[in-house]
């Protein structure tokens, strides 16, 4: 028998542990179960579960089980549509035949399991395991729940984090399985921005997922033209599916992608189109080849992620509920800091904290009866405007209106300086961004992850 020396406690094998680090789950849990009652609080005392998306949806539902004719012009109320590919209208066809008041509820449980599980899994793809990796996802979901994406997401019964689940859990399959890539295929299937990981999978090698992918995207289209033929065509053959206007006014504050920054910087969205695929292009190669980089020198978090931003950043339209992708994002950046050391902990450190600071869901206000309620740093420096003065943005206001553009930017900068680092030829640093040192993943994961 092997005693612990004074705040020190045991772990299996004998192995010493730190006692905080045996209180490190007890203290998580007590966090994310204060930070899920405080959610349930702030949403339900102030209304922020409106489940207006989700209502789009179940109408878009209803319609293909009744009048699919009208599933493209139909209107919620002016300008808002149902403007998803046929399949995802199949989709909601079954479950629209779950009575309302259960599924709202129902797709909150779901999407909030999903966000838990997508921590759940980035965490174990960067190698932490037992009870390290559950204290850490029960600590990094109490925080992401008050992520602003995370958060108005949820309230609109939005579907971007059950999405984000469905992909991670895909790259996280092992290459032998035959039908990885699928998951990805359908969720392209139901959003079309997913697709931005068929060209990473390819120029990382993996022609096989990349083909399982496209096999799943087209089994979705044949099944829409299946089973709601005049609806597919006029998703697919007549350009519906190209128009970004048909989602709403692409130049709104909500739309946080480079086609909005570039419509409100030149005052216009009709004539920035140009320009938006001129400056897309440049992101999209420069963004794929660092994901490339990254995955192929044993960074494949690194790698996605990187793949996720650059697909955020090229859609015409990502709303804000979209950059959910911010949560692996940050984690990775937090798993990062933990490994290294010196000058390099302490900036990843401030890069993981920058991205919950600029992308956390902060009140406006402190005192009366909004006090508390969420609102973000969207639009905020310095200080709210109306929506018809986005194309007179000045100083703060610029920033403030394109913040998560910009966050956007620089993560893609980061990551491509740190494929450069990463590329052949180059020494390799004591510190492995992903798994410790460069040799511990011939080793396994290092000691202080296991249980």
């Amino acid at each position: 028998m092997v005693l612990a020396r004074p705040g020190v406690g045991q772990v299996s094998g004998g192995r010493p542990q730190p006692w905080r680090l045996r209180w490190a789950l007890p203290a998580a849990a007590a966090g994310c179960a204060l930070s899920l009652a405080a959610w349930i609080a702030v949403v339900s005392g102030h209304y922020l579960l409106t489940w207006f998306d989700l209502a789009v949806y179940n109408h878009g539902g209803l319609l293909a089980r009744s009048s699919p004719q009208r599933l493209y012009s139909w209107q919620l109320r002016p300008g808002i549509k149902f403007t998803y590919p046929p399949i995802a209208a199949l989709i909601f066809a079954v479950t629209s035949l779950v009575p309302w008041a259960v599924l709202k509820w129902l797709v909150v449980v779901a999407s909030l399991a999903a966000l838990a599980a997508s921590i759940w899994m980035t965490l174990g793809a960067l190698g932490r395991t037992g009870r390290t990796r559950v204290a850490a996802t029960l600590g990094f979901t109490a925080v992401a729940l008050w992520a602003e994406p995370v958060l108005h997401g949820l309230g609109l019964g939005q579907i971007e984090l059950l999405l984000m689940a469905l992909i991670i859990w895909d790259l996280c399959q092992p290459d032998r399985r035959w039908w990885k890539g699928a998951g990805i295929g359908l969720a392209a299937g139901l959003k079309l921005t997913p697709l931005i990981f068929i060209p990473y999978l390819l120029l990382t090698g993996k022609v096989r997922q990349a083909a399982a992918v496209s096999a799943a995207f087209a089994g979705t289209v044949a099944i829409g033209f299946a089973f709601l033929p005049g609806a597919s065509d006029k998703w697919w053959l007549t350009g519906y599916f190209l128009q970004a206007g048909k989602v709403g006014d692409p130049a709104s504050l909500a739309n946080q992608s480079l086609f909005a920054l570039i419509a409100r910087a030149e005052h216009t969205v009709r004539h920035s189109t140009p320009t938006y695929l001129a400056v897309g292009a440049v992101v999209v190669v420069v963004g794929l080849a660092a994901a490339a980089v990254l995955h192929r020198r044993g960074r494949p978090v690194a790698g996605w992620v990187t793949c996720a931003l650059t697909g955020l950043l090229f859609s015409p339209v990502s709303w804000d509920h979209h950059w959910v992708w911010i949560v692996p994002a940050g984690i990775l950046l937090a798993d990062a800091a933990q490994r290294a050391s010196g000058a390099a902990r302490w900036a990843l450190a401030a890069a993981a904290a920058g991205v919950a600071v600029v992308f956390g869901d902060w009140p406006s206000q402190v005192t009366g009866p909004l006090a508390f309620v969420p609102r973000g740093l969207l639009g905020f420096f310095p200080g709210r405007i109306g929506d018809h003065e986005k194309y007179h943005l000045h100083g703060l206001q610029v920033i403030g209106w394109n913040l998560y553009v910009i966050a956007g930017l620089l993560m893609l900068a980061a990551a491509v300086a740190w494929a450069a680092r990463a590329a052949p030829g180059r020494a390799q640093q004591v510190n492995h961004p992903e798994g410790g040192r460069p040799d511990d993943a011939a080793r396994g994961a290092p000691k202080a992850q296991q249980a």
